[in-house]
C-alpha cells in the first residue's frame, strides 16, 4: 500500500481535522505565490561596483564539503571541521534597506544591486588561525564576533545573513561564522537538532582557541534560534572543563532562542557566577518557536517567554540577564522568527552593544513548511508520514518545499536512489491534476 495517497483520501483525519482544512491551507499557500532565489550563489564573481561594501569572514563548519563549487558546503555532516575565507559584496544603501538580504534574481550576481560572492576559498586549520590573527589585529579593540545560525539554514543562507548583520550593525570585530549541518527545511527539525549536538565539541574547541589566543582581547557571540542551544552547550562544556569562562567572553546575545526554559536554567548554573553578559531577544508572536514548543512537550521556549511574568522576571534579574522584547517589532519573516536581523533598529542595537561592551532561518521557509507549522494538529508530526502528506500538494509548485521533499520521503520509506528520483519527478510534475499527491509504493 502506498505511503502517500491522493489528497482526496486524507488520512488520518484526526491529525488535521478533515480534508477541508487541508484544502484551505493549501489554497492560502498557493495564493501567496512561489518564491526562492537562484542556487550556487557562492560561485565568485568580479567586483564590478564601486559603490558596494565588502564583508570578509572566516567560516568554521562541520558541514560536508560539496562537489558543487557554487554550493561549497552541504547540509550533511563532515567527519572533521573545515574552514573557509569568504568575501561578500553588499550593494549600496540606495538599492537596499537595512536588514534586507538582496538575493540575486538571476546569476551571475550583480554587485551593484545584489549580494555577491567575491571570494570563497577553503582554508587549512593553520591558514584559518593566520586569517583570524590578521583580522583581529585590524580591529580597533582586538575583538572577534562569532555568529551561530539557527535551524532551517542552508550554507548560503548563513553566509549572506551573517554578511548582512556584520555590515548593517557596523561591527568592526573580526567576523567568524560557525555553521553547522542544517538541511534547510522545517521538515528536518530533528536532523538539525541532532546536528547541533554533533557540532558541540567542535564549537567548544573553537571557544578554547579564542580564549587561549593572546591576540584576541574580547569575544562577542550572537546566536539565533536552535543555534542558541549549540552556543550555550559549548559555553557550558568549556566552563565545566576550565572551572569557569574567560573574562574576554564579554557579550552573549541570544536571539529567539529555541531552548527549553528549564534546560537554560541548568546551563546558566553550570557556567558559574562569572558568566558573560547575556542579552535575551524574545518575541511572544514567534510562530517557529510555537511550533517547536508543541514538538517538545509543550514546554515554553526561552525565546517566546513574557519577561515581565513570574517566574521569568525574577530569574532574569537574579542572573543579570538583559531582555529586549521584540513582540511589537514589525519586521522579519512570516514566522516572526528573524526580527533580530531584519529590524534596522535591532540590528544596529546589536552593533552598539558589541562596540560599547554593553549588555544588550534568515531561514528559507517553503510553502509546505508554513502549511505544517500553521496546522496545530499536525505540527508535531513534521517529518512523519502525516507531515509529508500535508506538504505534498504544495511540493509540486513551491521550489523551497520541493527541494527537500523527496529527501524526506526517501528517508522515511527506505527508498533506493531510483525511487527517490521517481518521487522527485512526481512532485516536480506541475502538469499533474491539481490537488493530487503521488502514491509511492514501498
Amino acid at each position: 500500500m502506498g505511503i502517500l495517497h491522493s489528497v482526496s483520501n486524507c488520512r488520518p483525519a484526526a491529525l488535521f481535522k478533515g480534508c477541508r482544512r487541508l484544502f484551505l491551507y493549501t489554497a492560502l499557500a498557493l495564493s501567496s505565490g512561489c518564491g526562492g532565489h537562484p542556487k550556487d550563489v557562492l560561485l565568485p564573481v568580479a567586483d564590478t561596483s564601486r559603490g558596494s561594501s565588502r564583508v570578509d569572514m572566516l567560516i568554521a563548519t562541520t558541514r560536508a564539503l560539496s562537489t558543487n563549487r557554487g554550493e561549497m558546503f552541504t547540509g550533511e555532516r563532515a567527519l572533521a571541521p573545515a574552514f573557509a575565507d569568504i568575501t561578500v559584496s553588499i550593494p549600496p544603501a540606495s538599492v537596499r534597506k537595512v536588514g534586507d538580504v538582496a538575493w540575486p534574481k538571476r546569476l551571475p550576481s550583480n554587485p551593484a544591486t545584489d549580494f555577491a560572492t567575491l571570494k570563497a576559498d577553503e582554508l587549512s586549520r593553520e591558514q584559518a588561525k593566520a586569517w583570524l590573527n590578521a583580522a583581529v589585529r585590524k580591529s580597533p579593540d582586538g575583538s572577534a564576533f562569532v555568529f551561530i545560525h539557527g535551524f532551517n539554514n542552508r550554507f548560503e543562507d548563513s553566509v549572506y545573513r551573517f554578511a548582512q548583520i556584520v555590515h548593517d550593525s557596523g561591527v568592526h570585530s573580526a567576523p567568524v561564522l560557525v555553521t553547522w549541518p542544517s538541511r534547510g527545511s522545517l521538515l528536518a527539525y530533528g536532523y538539525d537538532r541532532e546536528s547541533t549536538n554533533y557540532t558541540r565539541n567542535a564549537l567548544e574547541k573553537l571557544f578554547q582557541y579564542l580564549a587561549d589566543d593572546k591576540e584576541i582581547k574580547e569575544v562577542s557571540i550572537l546566536a539565533h534560534s536552535m543555534g542558541n542551544w549549540l552556543a550555550l552547550e559549548g559555553l557550558r562544556q568549556m566552563a565545566i572543563r576550565n572551572g569557569g569562562l574567560p573574562a574576554k567572553f564579554k557579550n552573549v546575545m541570544l536571539a529567539a532562542p529555541d531552548v527549553d526554559v528549564d534546560v537554560f536554567r541548568s546551563e546558566i548554573v553550570d557556567m558559574g557566577k562569572q558568566h558573560p553578559r547575556f542579552t535575551l531577544f524574545v518575541s511572544r508572536d514567534d510562530r517557529a518557536l510555537a511550533f517547536s514548543r508543541r514538538i517538545w512537550g509543550d514546554i515554553p521556549r526561552l525565546g517566546s517567554i513574557d519577561p515581565e511574568q513570574a517566574p521569568y522576571k525574577e530569574e532574569l534579574e537574579a542572573n543579570k540577564i538583559a531582555v529586549i522584547d521584540m513582540t511589537k517589532v514589525k519586521a522579519g519573516d512570516s514566522l516572526h522568527h528573524s526580527k533580530f536581523a531584519e529590524s534596522p533598529e535591532i540590528v544596529q542595537l546589536i552593533g552598539r552593544r558589541i562596540s560599547e561592551g554593553q549588555t544588550l532561518t534568515d531561514s528559507r521557509v517553503g510553502l509546505g513548511d508554513r502549511l505544517i507549522a500553521g496546522t496545530t494538529g499536525a505540527a508535531a508530526a513534521a517529518g512523519s508520514a502525516a507531515g509529508l502528506i500535508l506538504a505534498a500538494p504544495v511540493a509540486a509548485v513551491d521550489p523551497d518545499t520541493r527541494d527537500h521533499y523527496a529527501d524526506h520521503l526517501a528517508s522515511m520509506t527506505g527508498q533506493t536512489s531510483g525511487q527517490q528520483k521517481t518521487a522527485q519527478r512526481c512532485v516536480s510534475n506541475t502538469a499533474a491534476p491539481q490537488g493530487r499527491a503521488c502514491a509511492v509504493a514501498r
